[in-house]
């Protein structure tokens, strides 16, 4: 189940992602090219964006792909470094708790107004609810997370670690470029 529920992630991940670039293309190629567009490219774009934005995030926190300063915490011994890291947590449940109840009145505002969108036919809420899914998403990620600090699976936020990342990489290509010279 978990594999089905990441592969559609990802998926929906790219299909925004390709989406939105074909569409960029297209009306670059329509106004250059032809002197015309599709009137409705802007803001379904920008819609797309939003979606992949917010969306992106929770699946970041999934997979580690933040980067975050850290130096400090890592100096830490491993019990202060979880408590660090409830720390932050909770911090970033708090910050989504601020954006999910703002998301839910302005989206129970748009849904009574019964607004549509400017240049597609789809009410303004359901396009916009994004904020208030990416926000629910987010908050099960972290509480994940913590629930992974408090069973001791984890010390803190899995973020990306660039500097390890690029000595890795120089390292390879230190190999690759030593074992090339040699043939």
């Amino acid at each position: 189940m978990r594999d089905i529920i990441n592969s559609c992630e990802e998926g929906f991940i790219r299909l925004l992602l390709v989406g939105m670039t074909l569409l960029v293309f297209v009306e670059v190629v329509l106004r250059f090219g032809f002197n015309t567009g599709i009137h409705w490219a802007q803001e379904v774009t920008l819609l797309m964006s939003a979606w992949f934005v917010l969306f992106g995030a929770a699946y970041g926190v999934k997979v580690g792909a933040h980067i975050g300063v850290d130096a400090f915490v890592k100096l830490l011994p491993d019990n202060q470094r979880r408590l660090a890291g409830i720390a932050a947590v909770l911090l970033c449940l708090f910050y989504c708790g601020l954006f999910l109840y703002g998301g839910w009145v302005y989206l129970s505002k748009l849904h009574m107004i019964g607004i549509e969108l400017e240049d597609v036919p789809i009410p303004k809420w359901t396009a916009t609810s994004i904020v208030f899914i990416g926000f629910v998403l987010l908050s099960i990620r972290f509480l994940g997370v913590l629930w992974r600090i408090l069973k001791g699976e984890a010390v803190g936020l899995a973020l990306a670690d660039e500097a390890k990342e690029s000595m890795q990489l120089a390292e390879e290509i230190k190999h690759t470029s030593t074992d090339q010279g040699e043939k």
